[in-house]
């Protein structure tokens, strides 16, 4: 298996009026391409933070390397999805799921067609010329995902995507987005507050410490990953998954 994600001693500070915070130190695991990898830890260890370390956001210490380069600013192989669709109101489906092309100035032909396909396979095309504020929460973000995916991104960066839906609408929108990734072949990194959703979406699961944080625990999930996140959800083995992980966090 190929190894997409390198990340070996990381530590994240952040500085304050009165002193110097650390949020993450000497944390390490890796990523291979194809993994669906989930992060859990108490409010507060620095999840997020490391999203944005390999997003580029963050300045860090150890290295942290994408396909054997150091990451150290943004760069077109990490799409970043975050809590909110963040769809721009003023423009239709269509001019907000090409917008990293435009962005990024990589338009051509080719790149939006595959804007195109993404919006028909996973039944946008027909909403394309509509916008966000016409479309139900769990529509828009599925074009946030679209978005995400238009510039053909080789990692996926998930920040808690679902938490600003309403219950119902979150686990509908958590196979859609599953079947998504799992169909385009993309390794994807979850941050989730959500326990049974780790659970259910990851093939992987890395506890994190309380701060300063590093990985207490990486499980490997052993239920079929040819299952929807629902039917994950009624497989016997997946409460014994939340006894322990659940124990592990509150250890």
């Amino acid at each position: 298996m190929e190894t997409l994600l390198k990340i070996n001693d990381l530590s994240i500070s952040y500085q304050t009026k009165k002193s110097e915070i650390t949020a993450v130190k000497n944390l390490s695991f890796n990523v291979n391409k194809g993994d669906f990898i989930a992060i859990i830890g108490r409010s507060g260890c620095g999840k997020t933070s490391i999203l944005s370390v390999i997003a580029g956001l963050l300045p860090y210490g150890g290295e942290v390397t994408l396909l054997g380069k150091k990451i150290t600013s943004p760069s077109q192989g990490v799409g970043y999805m975050l809590q909110k669709d963040e769809l721009f109101p003023w423009l239709t489906i269509e001019q907000n799921a090409l917008l990293p092309l435009k962005i990024t100035k990589t338009k051509c032909k080719k790149k939006a067609e595959y804007g195109y396909e993404l919006l028909t396979k996973y039944g946008l095309y027909e909403f394309r010329k509509s916008y966000p504020s016409q479309l139900s929460g769990g529509m828009r973000q599925r074009a946030a995902l679209i978005r995400t995916l238009s510039f053909k991104p080789e990692l996926l960066l998930l920040d808690e995507p679902f938490s600003a839906l309403d219950y119902q609408t979150r686990l509908a929108v958590c196979n859609d987005v599953y079947d998504i990734i799992k169909k385009e072949g993309k390794t994807a990194i979850l941050v989730t507050h959500d326990l049974s959703e780790a659970i259910s979406m990851a093939d992987k699961i890395v506890v994190l410490t309380k701060r300063p944080a590093k990985v207490r625990s990486i499980n490997e999930i052993d239920l079929d990953k040819n299952l929807s996140p629902l039917k994950r959800r009624e497989q016997p083995e997946f409460s014994l998954w939340f006894e322990k992980l659940w124990e592990e966090l509150n250890a």
